[in-house]
């Protein structure tokens, strides 16, 4: 089953239970995806693409998370949070601190970086092979602590 299909079937079992706030982040997903679809010009996406576009949005919950918390408004940041939690079920598990930490030293040795000079190329070869699993904060901090 692709994650869309998947995305069919949790709106409608939010339906079902009558689980507004479910409801409408998944809505909100569904319609994101929809908009690259048109945009694009296809029917449907290829599941890493669906995966970008989550973390994307789950990108702009915490963004938003940040901003409601700093201006004094704790029910809209509760809210976002809420969001959070339903789009990260669409997404891979993420990688633990270890297992990130080996794919960077291992990919800084296959492309022989030496220096801070270094970090793009390693940090785009290291989210390649995370695909989705960890985000770039967390891959450009790793690489900047372990280049010399």
């Amino acid at each position: 089953m692709t994650l869309q299909e998947r995305l069919s079937q949790e709106i409608k079992s939010a339906m079902l239970a009558r689980d507004a706030d479910r409801l409408s982040a998944l809505r909100m997903l569904k319609s994101t995806i929809g908009y690259v679809q048109i945009e694009r010009k296809t029917e449907s996406l290829p599941d890493a693409e669906v995966i970008t576009i989550v973390q994307k949005e789950v990108k702009k919950r915490r963004d938003s998370v940040e901003q409601f918390e700093k201006g004094g408004r704790p029910e809209l940041a509760a809210k976002e949070k809420q969001e959070i939690t339903v789009l990260e079920t669409f997404l891979p598990q993420p990688l633990s601190p270890e297992e990130l930490e080996q794919l960077v030293r291992a990919t800084i040795q296959e492309t022989g970086a030496t220096s801070k000079k270094d970090m793009g190329p390693v940090i785009k070869a290291v989210q390649a092979k995370a695909a989705g699993r960890a985000d770039g904060k967390s891959v450009s901090t790793l690489v900047g602590k372990l280049l010399p």
